[in-house]
């Protein structure tokens, strides 16, 4: 089956029938200011603007772009510049039509200053003069950029006339090309049976591995202790299609760590902590959480349980979506989060595609459930601290439905910002639901 639009709309829509209401309130449904980490969220929403906003849901500065991550510029990398961001700039005019949930149409990307004033853009200078950059992008120390992008060609071996392959860019400030990797290079170092090979060759998917995640590794302690697989130059890519994480060695090109795309079978019923890695399927986001925030070292990542795998993995009707934190070494679920951790049955947090996770300096988690454009912050303990609904809707991948979607919500520190930017920390209490209702 190739990955399309209608799709894509046929799994939201399955989904929202299961979770969603017709009708919700949006914006700030709870906040305790104690509990929470206090600072700003910046995303994308579904009416393709990047807005960055307080604890109460406040925009307070806004970008007439979408990010596909809306990824924001460490000012420690760009000479202590606060609030740049890097965000798509321009599309193709002509839309490919295998371009859903990918970068065919993206002719470029580029960082904006604080006012959406170009700092830097890259588009024409890139491979076949367009950047078909996705899902991710990230400034470096040396001032170089990592691309996420898409190359679409023949693969020697693979059913289809075209695939698109994955590729990533280092890209120096002048728009160079300074080392590149191909995923379809690589196919034999990500853990697959050579009867996954076999189907993963002989699939009518073009978007075949459908890489969603990039990320330097940085500082770490594994390598500190003498582990080079984490090199902090290292890189970690995780594939939605085929349910895998792999770590890159940036020297080499080869894979030096990898997780999947074989797990036993999930068992939500097992809670015990630690475990071995359970089935993992779509999932998004894998990151190595920082050093100096709490579990540093382990990796986060969310766990859509949406259809994937070479064979598909079964799906079920009543498990939700769920994040997982995973020590690398011993390959074992350390922490893990689920609805029921929030008193509530698994199938109320579910996103069967995008969505994100990201460790807070509290120990709290803020989670984007991406196909509802909900973001959350919960406690180790899964108490919910901060709950924000977007109110930013729009059509849904050119359907009639209109939705308030959004692929990630990144936290964002206070000192990040431009000094005397505003912001709000007032609690909100929410009702109890079975009192909730609309005056009439």
């Amino acid at each position: 089956m190739r990955v399309t639009a209608l799709t894509i709309v046929s799994l939201f829509l399955a989904g929202a029938v299961q979770a969603a209401p017709s009708v919700y309130p949006t914006g700030v449904t709870r906040y305790d200011p104690a509990k929470a980490w206090n600072g700003y969220v910046i995303f994308t929403g579904a009416d393709q603007r990047t807005r960055l906003i307080d604890m109460n849901g406040n925009p307070v500065r806004e970008w007439p772009y979408r990010g596909f991550p809306a990824a924001v510029i460490d000012p420690a990398v760009n000479g202590g510049r606060r609030g740049d961001v890097m965000l798509q700039t321009a599309e193709t005019e002509q839309k490919d039509p295998r371009a859903f949930g990918n970068g065919l149409n993206n002719q470029a990307i580029g960082v904006l200053d604080w006012d959406a004033k170009p700092v830097w853009e890259w588009s024409r200078q890139a491979p076949g003069g367009a950047a078909r950059q996705h899902h991710d992008g990230q400034r470096l120390a040396n001032g170089n950029t990592l691309v996420l992008a898409n190359k679409v060609h023949k693969i020697p071996g693979f059913a289809l006339d075209e695939t698109i392959d994955d590729v990533i860019y280092e890209v120096d400030a002048n728009g160079k090309v300074v080392w590149q990797w191909l995923a379809s290079e690589h196919l034999e170092e990500f853990g697959f049976s050579k009867q996954q090979l076999e189907l993963v060759r002989a699939s009518d998917k073009a978007d075949v591995l459908h890489l969603n995640n990039l990320k330097a590794l940085g500082p770490n302690k594994w390598y500190e202790q003498g582990d080079q697989r984490f090199h902090p130059d290292n890189l970690i890519i995780d594939s939605r299609e085929a349910n895998f994480i792999a770590i890159i060695d940036k020297k080499t090109g080869k894979v030096v760590w990898n997780l999947g795309p074989n797990y036993p079978k999930l068992d939500t019923r097992n809670t015990t902590l630690p475990r071995p890695v359970d089935q993992l399927a779509g999932l998004h986001d894998a990151n190595l959480i920082a050093r100096g925030l709490p579990g540093a070292g382990n990796i986060l990542v969310f766990d859509n349980q949406g259809g994937s795998g070479y064979p598909p993995v079964a799906a079920t009707v009543t498990t939700g979506s769920r994040v997982v934190e995973i020590d690398p070494i011993s390959k074992q679920i350390v922490w893990q989060y689920s609805a029921a951790d929030s008193n509530q049955p698994l199938w109320a947090f579910h996103s069967s595609f995008i969505s994100s996770a990201r460790r807070l300096p509290n120990g709290n988690t803020l989670i984007a459930e991406g196909m509802f454009g909900r973001f959350f912050q919960v406690t180790p303990a899964g108490e919910i601290v901060w709950e924000y609904v977007s109110p930013y809707f729009g059509p849904l991948f050119g359907s009639k439905a209109s939705s308030n979607w959004s692929y990630r919500a990144t936290p964002v520190p206070y000192d990040w910002v431009p000094a005397g930017t505003p912001r709000s920390e007032k609690a909100v209490l929410p009702p109890a639901l079975s009192d909730f209702r609309i005056s009439q």
